[in-house]
């Protein structure tokens, strides 16, 4: 019987290159615990392959690079057994910081949607690469979760206070903004793709290869509003961040009102962890943030409120209409919210150092 992760992660070695290709079309390429296996064991793989002196990571549809996680799966293994759920944020985000610690390198090219658990296996490695389609979004908040995979680490430090705006709102942006907050490093076109992923074969320097191809992307959309989210978003608390989006005025007034609109549909409690969550990983390194990215995760498991609630809103039964509880932001005390950061004894994840990761490496 076949593998379905070998038809929905493909892997080959081209010359020096290593291709990874996600080939999950029909899926928006959702990441199953398969595939994010697969991924691991060749990562390993590769860091020991002296043959190999990069890795590429692409996918076969231009609609995306993947969508995330496959939420839909996570949903029915914890609902069967909450240990295999746990199990499976567990090994994401394992399988992240492996990316972080890998010693080659990797060359993302992203065309399409990255969000969640897509995001979570790309923006780690060394080189990001923005096709015209790219799209980027952590709309965790939509469906009773919070940003994961290690990205709150990434948003803490996105200037002013664009990543607590993206955190909690779950918008997209496109490559444009992305380069400006460094969230990828190159814009180039989908149809250099392959020429990048040839020279690259052929063990040219991946610096070289990327920057004559890349074009300035100009200014993004978020340009004009970017004093508005640096006021409003450094708000000690949510509710402070909403009040202040409502007394916009001027040409971003509407602007402001639709994301408050937004947020109005979002988890009240998945808010505000995403906020405690987002100001304290600015003290956090990688390791750490994914670390509590799991205490989160195993809390919002054992709960079995808004996360399934959410999932159940917008992908099983898809009405659009979830019943959050607490209903409403002022209803979720702080009380609550440390509920969900209080550690977990010996049910922590533990995680390797990068020191250990290199000697696993050998």
């Amino acid at each position: 019987m076949t593998d379905p992760a070998e038809e929905m992660l493909k892997t080959e070695i081209e010359g020096s290159l290593a291709v990874v290709t996600l080939a999950r079309p029909r899926a928006l390429n959702a990441l199953t615990c398969a595939m994010r296996a697969k991924l691991s064991e060749r990562l390993w793989a590769y860091a020991r392959d002296p043959q190999v002196y990069a890795v590429a990571i692409q996918s076969e549809s231009p609609r995306a690079f993947s969508s995330g996680s496959d939420v839909r799966e996570v949903f029915s293994l914890a609902r069967a057994d909450l240990a295999q759920g746990k199990k499976t944020f567990a090994d994401e985000y394992a399988l992240n910081w492996q990316c972080e610690c890998f010693s080659k390198p990797v060359v993302s090219l992203i065309d399409g949607m990255v969000m969640g658990g897509g995001v979570g296996i790309s923006l780690y490695g060394t080189h990001r690469v923005a096709g015209e389609g790219y799209s980027f979004a952590m709309p965790e908040t939509m469906i009773g979760l919070f940003p994961d995979v290690g990205v709150c680490h990434v948003l803490a430090r996105l200037s002013d206070h664009v990543g607590m705006y993206l955190g909690l709102t779950g918008r997209s942006i496109g490559r444009a903004d992305a380069y400006a907050l460094e969230l990828v490093t190159h814009c180039i076109d989908r149809v250099h793709f392959d020429g990048i992923k040839a020279a690259l074969a052929d063990t040219w320097p991946v610096d070289t290869v990327l920057d004559e191809r890349h074009v300035e992307p100009g200014p993004g959309d978020l340009a004009p509003y970017r004093h508005v989210i640096a006021d409003c978003f450094s708000a000690p608390t949510v509710e402070e961040i909403v009040s202040r989006l409502g007394v916009v005025e001027g040409t971003q007034r509407d602007w402001a009102q639709a994301v408050v609109a937004d947020l109005a549909k979002r988890s009240p409690l998945s808010l505000k962890i995403t906020h405690r969550h987002i100001r304290e990983a600015r003290a956090r390194d990688l390791r750490q943030t994914l670390q509590v990215d799991y205490r989160l995760a195993v809390r919002m498991l054992e709960a079995g409120g808004d996360f399934f609630e959410g999932v159940r809103a917008a992908i099983i039964d898809k009405d659009g209409a979830p019943a959050w509880s607490p209903a409403r932001l002022e209803d979720v005390t702080e009380a609550i919210v440390s509920s969900y950061f209080a550690p977990l004894g010996d049910g922590e994840l533990v995680l390797p150092t990068r020191e250990e990761m290199q000697a696993l490496r050998a």
